[in-house]
Formats: structure tokens, C-alpha cells, sequence
């Protein structure tokens, strides 16, 4: 199926709201899609689709957005989807896409990048999230820049220590360096990913140390001698001050 336009719905209950197969050259807009049993959007399969101003809230896993290319997806919301396997969006073997101005709220995997390339990931803000992002070892050639980071519990976690994507001028609300030229821009770079949540990676079970001084210690360890982050999943020049959405 090629162009249709699924719009202005209100769905809920289902098994998936929305579902793909595929579909090409069509728009999703303006719907609201929440309380669903697994999806509240799942596509696979299906080129050259936009899916524009819709809410995705409280659904049992998310968002999945699998084997596809060309795929647009921009002024979203993803919220509160909460759960062991849940994300606001789940990217699988996806490429030259563009995830844009979109809001993933109180999610517990905000945003989850798998074997995707050539993704273009801006002007998004991730907000209270249990991770903001996950991109797997797996991705590359991506580019994730002018996005704003606040109060998650890990901003960006990954699965190796080899790191081909592309990060930079992003707010993070963690960032602790200066601006000494007052140009906006951060004069130290920003290591997004910290020692606990590559041991996190490792072994689920290490949450229960969330809040302990002993991840302190590993942090501000990890920072005067760095061993187990990966060095090159570093955005150079953070922003200071929130970006634009």
C-alpha cells in the first residue's frame, strides 16, 4: 500500500494502535495513540513514511520502528511508557532517517538505536527518562546534535567501546565545564556515558547501587582515570545554555 494518510484518530486497547507493512509515501498525523497492549506504533518494512504531531503515551512497549529506511519522524510526544521492555522509540536496523523536535517524556528507554545508520537525530528533548539513548555498537554514521538533555537517569548508554556516530552541540544538563570565550559553547568536552552504566550494561542487577556512594566514588574515579567508557562517544563542543526546539 502506498499513500494513505492515517489521520486525527484517537486509538486505544489494541494489540498494536497503528500498524505497518509495507506501506510507502504515507503520513501519520495528529493522532493520539495510548493504553495500547503492546505498540501504540508499529511499523516494519515501510519506505519513505512521516510520522508528524502525534502522542504516543503509556503503551506496553512503545514505539517500534523496524527494518525501514527513509522514515521522518518529527514534533512527537513519547510519554510514560513504562515497563522491563518499554521505549518511547525502538529503532531496528532503520537508515538515512530523521528523528527531529520531537518530546520523549518519563519513558523508560527514551530512545534505543539498533543496527541503524545514517540517522539524523535533532532538536529532541529528552526529559525524566530512565535512559535518554541507547545506541548500540551496532550503529553508525549517525548524528545526534542540538538536543537537549534533562534529569535522566543515564543520558546515553552503549553496548562496546567502538563508537562510529557523530555527537555534538547538545545540552546536557550534567555538563560542568566553562565558557571561558562566552561563545556558548562548552571549552571542555562532555563524555556522556559514565562508568556505572557500562557496568549497568553488563549486569542489570547493579541498579540496586543507583543512589550509593559507591557509584559516586566509580564516577569521579572514571573521570580522573578513564578506562571503561568508550573515549570517542564524546560530545566536543556542548552547549551551555538549552538549544531552540
Amino acid at each position: 500500500m502506498s499513500y494513505a494518510r492515517i489521520e486525527n484518530n484517537y486509538i486505544t486497547g489494541h494489540r498494536d494502535g497503528i500498524y505497518f507493512e509495507f506501506v510507502t509515501h504515507s503520513t501519520i498525523q495528529n493522532n493520539r495513540s495510548e493504553k495500547n497492549i503492546r505498540y501504540g506504533l508499529h511499523f516494519m518494512y515501510s519506505n519513505d513514511d512521516d510520522y508528524i504531531n502525534n502522542t504516543f503515551q503509556d503503551n506496553g512497549a512503545g514505539v517500534a520502528v523496524m527494518y525501514s529506511k527513509k522514515v521522518t519522524m518529527q514534533f512527537n510526544r513519547f510519554e510514560q511508557n513504562w515497563g522491563p521492555s518499554a521505549y518511547g522509540v525502538l529503532l531496528k536496523d532503520i537508515s538515512d532517517s530523521r528523528i527531529s523536535h520531537n518530546t520523549f517524556y518519563k519513558n523508560t528507554m527514551a530512545l534505543h538505536m539498533e543496527g541503524t545508520s545514517r540517522v539524523e537525530v535533532e532538536k529532541n528533548l529528552f526529559k525524566e527518562n530512565g535512559w535518554a539513548m541507547k545506541v548500540q555498537a551496532s550503529c553508525d554514521n549517525n548524528t545526534i546534535h542540538h538536543n537537549n538533555f534533562y534529569s535522566n537517569t543515564f543520558d546515553i548508554a552503549t553496548n562496546g567501546s567502538l563508537v562510529l556516530n557523530k555527537f555534538f552541540n547538545n545540552y546536557w544538563d550534567k555538563y560542568d565545564g566553562y565558557d571561558l570565550n562566552k561563545d556558548g559553547l562548552g571549552d571542555v568536552p562532555w563524555h556522556p556515558v559514565n562508568m556505572y552504566s557500562m557496568i549497568v550494561e553488563e549486569n542489570p542487577n547493579a541498579l540496586i547501587l543507583l543512589r550509593s556512594f559507591t557509584v559516586q566514588l566509580l564516577d569521579k574515579a572514571e573521570k580522573a582515570i578513564p578506562g571503561i567508557t568508550p573515549t570517542n562517544l564524546v560530545d566536543e563542543q556542548p552547549m551551555i545554555k538549552p538549544n531552540k526546539l
